[in-house]
């Protein structure tokens, strides 16, 4: 082996040497499959304020490049002035200047060390490093240098440039020269100068420093998080549109253009050289620049292994790998027995990015041997089957198989082939500690770890590592309380066992089964039926659109060729003699080849010449299509011979800045301010290319080609990765490379590009070099649209503000000052993904206003699935946080602001609002992290409870509120519930609120006289604190009537039944004694008390005047104590029960006078001389109590929620500066109600109150006018558990217990009603069906009222399908044609239809036949498509949200795509030409991913629609080209309805009386998950979530997708409902015809073939 760089070991000691050991070496970097490099990624851990993290422990991972070993110092006189004494500084520190003109003019480095640079070729890279990263440092290297540059770059402090871009974005101007400079060059990058200043090029990849140390020079820069190879390996979906393909090829060629400009040419593009951050920003890194490698490979070439005798010497020393190898000639050598099986997996390894040393993602190797003996060729024992992964034969395959078929995501494997705790745990004694206890256990305990290699390989389901096979210092342990690694009886020593273990890998046994392994490992096993069968299918990643570094990648979609050559022992082990084959060539006897390069052929392949021939065919094939392993980027075709010639063009040194000769059809202006800025961001979002437009551009680039060979040779390198981008494979292999370099023969591999992009990449790899154009002409290129422009213009500067406020208060500027809106919905998505990501670190005051105006400019610029996508995830993060920490948010309240969630509701609708942020408001009410986000968030429930109604406000708010109850709820969620009831009135409190009290209060009532564990008695103690709390803040806004109605007359009062219970805490007695009857009762007045309070505390004041005890009650002092008290600050405590006679009947005689009381207690002689005896109490002759310590009595009041009718004031609650305005219809509603709660009820006499009451509650008429009248109470037999809320979009609840009641009915057609459409915000939806006169019609309604609004009455046939598009509130209604009309007006806004001559007619009689199996004539298909049903027609509708795009079935089978915003008809897919006389109308459609939203922050686009046919036959079709992907029988009747869950789910209902689930991801004819729920046909179904909901004729059923329900052979056997009236408990005969569900009001309506309408729960 040719021996280029040192071994990582070496590199490692010397590093740690010129360094420090502080430094943790990671691995090392290497270009060949060898563990040889003279680079090494590091990691710095790091103790300080890091972007305001203190005292926080964080790391930094950076790549150490060896340079050169001479020493770097300052330039000396060749190199011009150096006007810096300072002992280190920047490479930048004397380069800018406003009057530097080009880089020749000054020095360019500031370093004061002794002695200048030596050569010529180091002056020459320094000044490249120079005048492409300007800010770099060069210095002495040490630790605490790398850990200084380290803290600056992470907190954004290596360049002193944010704070100047800052104030320009601030004041609008700027006066720094470097500053203004850059701005032009990201405004104007095709006609910009390049003038070296101290800003770098937000596109090249920072260098962090030149350190100089004894024996290397290193260059020092960060890792990159992912490169562009890593995307395209591991996460190609990662980009995920054309858009974001042009964006990020827009940023390499402006990196280019920045290089070109400069004068420098990079010459080793390809994509790994390209970096990429978290959000794909690109960088170019200029480390890999052909200059600077060639550096590292002189000085790298020099100093070889630093140590003499280094081990790796002898280990790698016959290796027959050489970096000039490619994948084909390793592979034909291999199969020919020239390469060992070592040799060639390491190769494979290296194709697959695996890395020496780096634990994460180690090198593999196959276990080829179990070591219980000592493997013998002739003998099966002891071998590893080889056709098995080290996975399944460790599990075995009855578990695999239960793995797969029980898992919801199907997979046999869920972890890597070699996960870095097996690599830990092999490699564990020659670790260090600190990685054995981060990468396999905290605490290091050594016994764990296998102590011998048979026990270690039958301890892991992994495979292998390389060091097993060469390295005998594997066994020997470094830590003192560890073992040396057992060996095997049968060897010696580790040297042996090494030699014996290689051999056995170089065997003829397993050299004729490995191709089965690398099947496995690398190949074709890895999808597909093959993977399934090999029981290796792998658990998919989470979110495969993130991008990823790591992952298992499949080299080869064909089985692997068998080897046919056998390769000689390694010279390494030294026991050739002991070998017989070994023998045989010392003798002379060896095997002669059959073909050039093949010499140790078996035997048996000489007696078959044909069977030779036959697998030298496959190989050849095999090789022929896996040629893409051979990928080529750049056009010189020898690495040094490019190297010596780029250095000798540019050996002057003044040629350095030389500018490429560029178009002057861009003029840049003079004066650079703000609105210069501005006024370059342009809009234009169509990607097309016209014919001619591309033309012009192709002939004028062709006169402004590039002017050297040199910046040539990277435009080929650009087009070759353009390519890539699009084929997903490289465009050039070693084959089609030299044929296209001889002759001109362009790669297949271009003619399935794109036309426009095929024009860009022939241009690039024009083989006339002067011909292609230079970068600056690739980005005036139309290819670039003028919004791909503005986002890079908008995020470039955001790239250099490291801090985040920074980029807060440049991101807002730009967006208040329109550069969103003027770019466009596409730049405007791209732009979002880079910057909302930025608001969940911890941000000021001024940074968080900042923040603020950025978030809503996106939400006004952003599409609604865009905002779904990009926006709420991070609303959601930041509501969620802090939790734990209390620090307060100001973000978060401002999130939490009526403004902001009103500017929500109005781009994304109420649905989304609840469905994704509402209940985050909730969740900062139990326990929240400080009283101003309570508060905040106690607001916005109160403010959103009026527009949302009823249902959705009890279910979504009051329901989770209660449910929080005894878990945290702090007052001010208390307090929203009682503003809620305020704002609502008093029918909300009455109907609601008070009911659900009631059965809380007494559900824990219940509860407490059960014996429960400790958690539960606390739980129940805080709940009834939490209850009551709410029940005295409800009294103060309640008038009198209503308190004595709903609280005290004909029921037991509450606060009394709970006085009553001797086994309840006393703490809690304390807090409804002395607070809440209390202020009950001063409430009430004395006459109502006397009256209606009084006689219920009768018994309780008998009990207690003959009580003989004073003693506490149970658990007094128990935990419920303490916790009560946290939660109750009272003065008076209770010690026991006696206690509250003290408490009530003193407040009593006061309130009521003592004769009343005496009147009405026949036992107050006894309570009084209790009172004077125990407490020294007596009442007096002038009526006023008293106490011997002189001390006057008043009780407490209650404190927890507690809220005055003077707090209730609405005008206080709704105009103050953050709550919510009222509404004008609220004045109608619930005036009454807010204005009683403001009046002292004791001004009018009793007579008129009480008149007023009778009113209210007697009077039919008015009742049935609010709105809401039809809403029913709680069941009052309900329990508490019942009460529990549930969120919309959580898919793991419980399903819905339907009661399958009747609210409310009315007439809503003539005729059948066909469909039912809801609107997101659940207060309106339409009807269709028959109108008047037989013809159609759509009716509009109020859920509040239920009454008719308005309607459309344009129709000619009955209405059969309704859609809601989410555009400006218009209805799609179809009736044969379809209808987009304004759903607020009833206009007309557009009309489609079919021509009926674009359709062939079938033959008569094959009609009839078909289609009497399709319709089943019976009452049930009276709203049905009839026979007589035209083709043309269209027979039923489904919106595309995320595109805006309506789908239409037809009658003959085929579909209609309409694009709604520019009114026209899109494509139409007919059917097959095959089915046109025996086609099938479309009964029913649904798509995938409409309404999905993707983590990784893109919009969902639909991938599939599924069509179901009259026939029951089901149809998916690719929703990109329309192709058919799957096509079976669902049914045996007309498909009724069809609906998708999630991505991989179907659901279908049909006239065969069968609802079935569909997973797409198998095989569709053999799947029997049938659900039946009806004995009559299914008419259509409705879901939410994975519950549905069916009818069928006048029954219900409820189907949980998630259920465990008993099956038979995949049949669910389920009892269908029929539905009631709630009021007469009477059935409902009607037949039901369609239905829809309210999910967030927890209600379906339901619509009858009579024309009833049915609202039920």
């Amino acid at each position: 082996m040719e021996q280029l760089y040192p071994c990582f070991e070496c590199l490692e000691r010397q590093v740690h040497s010129d360094l420090s050991t502080d430094l943790f070496f990671r691995y090392g970097v290497s270009d060949t499959a060898l563990p040889f490099g003279s680079s090494a990624v590091l990691q710095v851990y790091l103790m300080g304020e890091v972007d305001n993290l203190l005292s926080e422990e964080v790391s930094v991972q950076l790549v150490l490049m060896g340079l050169f070993n001479e020493k770097i110092t300052s330039l000396g006189r060749d190199m011009g002035p150096c006007s810096s004494s300072n002992s280190s500084g920047s490479l930048g520190d004397s380069a800018g200047g406003k009057d530097k003109q080009s880089p020749s003019e000054e020095g360019l480095v500031a370093v004061g060390h002794e002695i200048s640079v030596s050569t010529h070729d180091q002056q020459y890279l320094l000044r490249v490093i120079a005048a492409i990263t300007p800010d770099a440092y060069v210095g002495r290297a040490s630790y605490a240098t790398i850990r200084n540059l380290s803290l600056k770059y992470l907190s954004g402090a290596l360049g002193n440039n944010s704070s100047s871009l800052v104030n320009f974005f601030r004041e609008g101007r700027t006066t720094d020269y470097d500053v203004a400079n850059f701005l032009k060059l990201v405004a104007y990058p095709a006609s910009a100068s390049n003038l070296i200043g101290s800003i770098r090029h937000p596109n090249i990849f920072p260098v962090l420093g030149i350190l100089e140390a004894p024996v290397y020079s290193y260059l020092l820069h960060p890792k990159a998080p992912y490169t562009l190879e890593n995307v395209l390996k591991y996460s190609p979906t990662v980009l995920k549109s054309d858009w974001h393909i042009r964006f990020l090829t827009y940023q390499i060629l402006s990196a280019l253009a920045y290089i070109h400009g400069l004068g420098f040419a990079h010459g080793n593009i390809s994509p790994s050289s390209i970096h990429l951050n978290e959000s794909l920003w690109a960088c170019l890194n200029i480390s890999e620049m052909v200059c600077l490698k060639e550096a590292s490979h002189s000085a790298s070439r020099k100093a070889c292994c630093f140590a003499e005798e280094c081990p790796c010497q002898e280990i790698y020393a016959d290796f027959g790998l050489s970096t000039s190898m490619t994948w084909s000639t390793s592979f034909r050598r291999w199969w020919a027995g020239d390469l060992s099986n070592y040799e060639y997996l390491l190769l494979l390894n290296k194709l697959a990015g695996r890395r020496w040393g780096d634990h994460s993602f180690h090198m593999v190797m196959p276990w080829v041997i179990d070591f219980s003996v000592n493997p013998d060729e002739n003998s099966h024992v002891g071998w590893r089957d080889l056709t098995k992964s080290k996975w399944r034969l460790a599990k075995g395959d009855e578990q695999l198989d239960f793995t797969y078929s029980s898992s919801e995501i199907p997979h046999h494997v869920s972890d890597e082939c070699l996960s870095e705790l097996a690599v830990c745990s092999y490699k564990a004694r020659r670790l260090p500690l600190s990685v054995l206890r981060s990468a396999v256990r905290s605490v290091y305990e050594p016994n764990e770890y296998p102590s011998s290699m048979q026990r270690l390989y039958q301890w892991t389901p992994d495979e292998c590592i390389p060091e097993f096979y060469c390295d005998p210092r594997i066994f020997t342990s470094l830590h003192s309380e560890m073992s040396d690694l057992a060996l095997p009886s049968w060897t010696t020593s580790p040297e042996d066992f090494i030699s014996i273990h290689r051999d056995a890998l170089e065997s003829d046994r397993v050299s004729r089964q490995i191709h089965h392994w690398i099947d496995i490992t690398f190949g074709y096993k890895l999808s597909g039926e093959a993977s399934v069968e090999a029981k290796n299918v792998m658990l998919p990643t989470s979110n495969p659109s993130t991008p990823k570094s790591t992952g298992r990648l499949q080299l080869f979609t064909k089985p692997h060729p068998m080897r046919r050559g056998v390769t000689p022992h390694s010279q390494y082990h030294g026991l050739k003699e002991s070998c017989f084959k070994c023998q045989l060539q010392h003798e002379g006897k060896e095997i002669s080849s059959i073909t050039n390069g093949s010499s140790h052929l078996d035997p048996e392949e000489l007696l078959s010449g044909t069977r030779y021939l036959d697998n030298l065919e496959t190989a050849t094939l095999f090789c022929e299509q896996t040629r893409h392993l051979d990928s080529v980027y750049n056009y010189q075709e020898e690495f040094l011979d490019y190297t010596c010639s780029l250095k000798s063009q540019l050996s002057d040194l003044s040629i350095i800045g030389t500018l490429e000769k560029t178009s002057d059809t861009t003029s840049v202006p003079s004066d650079f301010d703000l609105g210069c800025l501005l006024e370059c961001f342009e809009a234009d979002d169509n990607l097309s290319m016209g014919f001619q437009e591309s033309l012009n551009w192709r002939q004028k680039s062709s006169y402004l080609g590039v002017c050297s060979d040199n910046y040539a040779k990277d435009i080929f390198s650009y087009g070759c990765i353009l390519a890539e981008l699009y084929l997903k494979r490289p465009l050039f292999d070693t084959v089609s490379f030299a044929a296209y370099k001889e002759s001109g023969v362009m790669p297949r591999a271009i003619q399935e590009l794109p036309p426009h992009v095929a024009l860009l990449v022939k241009a690039s790899i024009h083989r006339d070099w002067r011909r292609r154009p230079s970068a600056k002409c690739f980005l005036e290129s139309p290819y670039f649209s003028p919004s791909v422009r503005s986002a890079f213009l908008f995020l470039a500067p955001l790239q250099l503000l490291v801090n985040s406020g920074y980029c807060f208060q440049y991101a807002a500027k730009l967006a208040s000052g329109g550069a969103l809106k003027s770019m466009g919905a596409s730049a405007a998505e791209m732009c979002a993904s880079f910057c909302l990501p930025l608001m969940t670190s911890s941000l000021s005051d001024i940074e968080t206003e900042s923040a603020l105006c950025l978030l809503k400019e996106f939400i006004n610029c952003l599409s609604s699935p865009a905002i779904k996508a990009l926006i709420l995830p991070i609303i959601q993060k930041i509501l969620q946080a802090d939790k734990i920490a209390s620090q307060y948010s100001h973000l978060k309240v401002s999130l939490l602001q009526d403004s902001f969630v009103r500017v929500l509701w109005k781009q994304l609708g109420k649905q989304a609002y609840l469905e994704k942020m509402h209940s985050f408001v909730i969740a900062n009410l139990v326990n929240p992290p400080n009283k101003v986000t309570a508060c905040a968030a106690s607001v916005a429930l109160i403010g959103s409870s009026d527009e949302l109604g009823y249902p959705i406000t009890i279910h979504q708010t009051i329901l989770p509120l209660i449910h929080s109850f005894g878990k945290g709820l702090c007052s001010d969620g208390i307090d929203a519930l009682v503003r809620i009831g305020s704002l609502l009135g008093e029918a909300f409190i009455s109907g609601q609120l008070l009911p659900l009290l009631r059965n809380i209060i007494l559900s824990c009532i219940n509860v407490s006289q059960i014996n429960k564990p400790e958690p539960m008695r606390s739980w129940n103690v805080l709940t009834l604190i939490d209850s009551f709390s709410t029940l005295d803040g409800l009294i103060t806004v309640m008038p009198k009537e209503a308190i004595l109605k709903e609280l005290i007359q004909d029921k037991v009062c509450l606060h009394v039944r709970v006085l009553m219970q001797t086994q309840l805490d006393l703490s809690v007695v304390q807090v409804v004694a002395a607070a809440a009857l209390i202020s009950l009762c001063k409430r009430l007045g004395p006459d109502f008390t006397s009256l209606y309070v009084l006689p219920q505390l009768k018994i309780l004041f008998d009990e207690l005047a003959f009580s003989q005890s004073a003693t506490p009650g149970p658990d007094a002092s128990g935990r419920n104590v303490r916790i009560s008290k946290q939660k109750v600050e009272e003065d008076i405590q209770i010690e026991s029960r006696m206690d509250l006679v003290l408490l009530l009947y003193p407040f009593l005689a006061s309130l009521i006078s003592i004769e009343k009381l005496r009147q009405c207690c026949s036992t107050w002689f006894l309570l009084e001389q209790i009172l004077q005896r125990y407490y020294n109490w007596k009442w007096d002759i002038v009526g006023e109590t008293h106490r011997s310590s002189g001390e006057s009595f008043s009780a407490q009041r209650l404190s927890i929620g507690r809220i005055s009718s003077s707090v209730y004031n609405p005008a206080k609650l709704l105009l103050n500066d953050v709550g919510w305005s009222v509404p004008q219809s609220q004045g109608a509603k619930s005036g009454t109600s807010l204005l009683s709660s403001n009046k002292d009820m004791n001004e009018f006499p009793y007579t008129e109150k009480f008149k007023l009451s009778e009113q209210h509650y007697g009077t039919t008429d008015l009742k049935n006018h609010m709105p809401w009248f039809w809403f029913p109470s709680p069941d009052a037999s309900s329990d508490a558990p019942d009460f529990l809320g549930r969120s919309g979009s959580l898919k793991d609840e419980p399903p819905w217990k339907i009661k399958a009641s009747v609210l409310y009915s009315a007439r809503a057609h003539p005729g059948a009603v066909r469909s039912i459409a809801v609107c997101h915000d659940e207060c309106t939806f339409y009807t269709g069906g028959v109108g008047p006169g037989f013809k159609g019609s759509v009716q509009k309604w109020e859920l509040a009222r239920m009454n008719c609004i308005s309607g459309y009455y344009g129709h000619d046939e009955v209405v059969n399908d309704i859609c809601t598009l989410s555009v400006s509130g218009r209805i799609a209604s179809c009736d044969g044609t379809i209808h987009v009309w304004n759903g607020d007006t009833g206009k007309l806004i557009s009309a489609y239809a079919e021509s009926s001559i674009s359709f062939p007619l079938p033959t008569a009689n094959k009609v009839a036949i078909e289609q009497s199996n399709m319709l089943i004539a019976n009452e049930l298909t009276g709203g049905i498509l009839s026979n007589a049903f035209s083709g043309s027609l269209y027979t039923c509708m489904h919106y595309l949200d995320s595109v805006n795009k309506l789908v239409a079935g037809m009658g003959n089978g085929s579909v209609r795509f309409i694009d709604v915003l520019q009114d026209r008809k899109l494509q139409l897919w007919k059917t097959d030409a095959a089915e046109y006389s025996f086609s099938s109308l479309v009964s029913a459609i649904c798509s995938c991913g409409s309404e999905n939203i993707q983590a990784d922050g893109g919009s969902s686009l639909p991938s599939w629609i599924a069509t179901g046919l009259s026939s029951g036959h089901c149809r998916l079709l690719d929703v990109r080209c329309g192709n058919i992907i799957a096509r079976w029988r669902a049914h045996d009747g007309y498909i009724t309805k069809l609906a998708a869950p999630e991505d991989y789910l179907l659901v279908s209902s049909s006239f065969d009386r069968s609802l079935r689930v569909w997973d797409l991801r198998g095989s569709l004819a053999s799947q029997l998950n049938v659900f039946r729920v009806h004995s009559d046909a299914i008419t259509s179904f409705a879901m939410w979530s994975q519950d549905v909901i069916s009818i069928s004729r006048n029954k219900i059923a409820l189907t949980s997708l998630s259920t465990s329900a008993d099956q038979q052979g995949g049949r669910y056997q389920l009892s269908p409902q029929t539905l009631y009236s709630a009021d007469r408990g009477t059935r409902s005969q009607s037949v039901l015809s369609t239905i829809s569900i309210l999910p967030f009001s927890r209600l379906f309506l339901v619509g009858t073939e009579d024309g009833f309408l049915k609202v039920c729960c």
